[in-house]
């Protein structure tokens, strides 16, 4: 019988605490077992980390490669970055340990690999992109970090729209979630009701994340 080890991560404590971010892990994670095992499973353990993606040092993923060692057992991950950001770190992860991700359930550990490296890369050259285009506001004489008024006045316009369409869709949310609906199903909902944000988009399980904490304030 195939055994599993899941793991997930967050990178901060209300994201924890909020199940924002674990929910998605979870789903993306058992999608993978219901339709990708291919044999019969077993979990056989489960760990969380609250810690960023970029250390190494997190003790539940520790626990969970020496279990992984030592049993055989695979561990599980919603997406690649759960594990590390790091290249090196996966590379080396690699050679010890059997993983998948969920999100990538046909992927081997070359093509993992690859996908960790083209990931850092694009993370770099986005760093770099931000650098440059500060410095270059900069040299305009851009004042950055200080709000001028105008933009002071459309911050609170936003502000004061965004709570109005939060007390237009609260019902909505409020009993959606008394029913057990996910964040991604009341997404969902609000979608198929043909409701829009306040910046007139969609509703994603992260907007409607953000709205439940407008209402509650």
């Amino acid at each position: 019988m195939k055994q599993f080890i899941k793991y997930v991560r967050v990178s901060t404590k209300s994201q924890g605490d909020s199940g924002l971010g674990l929910e998605a892990q979870e789903r993306d994670i058992n999608i993978y077992l219901d339709n990708y095992a291919q044999e019969p499973y077993e979990v056989i353990a489960e760990f969380s980390d609250v810690a960023s993606g970029a250390k190494s040092d997190r003790p539940q993923l520790t626990e969970a490669i020496e279990l992984s060692k030592e049993t055989k057992a695979t561990i599980l991950v919603s997406k690649l970055d759960r594990i590390s950001r790091d290249v090196e770190f996966i590379a080396g992860l690699i050679k010890r340990v059997d993983f998948k991700v969920a999100q990538f359930p046909n992927a081997d550990k070359f093509m993992l690999h690859i996908y960790a490296a083209l990931a850092e890369q694009e993370r770099d050259f986005i760093s770099t992109r931000t650098k440059a285009a500060l410095a270059a506001a900069k040299a305009r004489g851009v004042i950055l970090g200080g709000a001028r008024p105008e933009a002071e006045a459309r911050h609170r316009a936003v502000i004061k729209l965004a709570n109005e369409n939060a007390k237009r869709v609260k019902p909505i949310i409020e009993d959606s979630r008394k029913l057990g609906k996910s964040l991604r199903e009341i997404a969902k909902v609000l979608n198929d009701l043909g409701v829009k944000t306040s910046k007139g988009g969609r509703w994603h399980q992260s907007t409607v994340h953000n709205y439940e904490k407008r209402i509650s304030l």
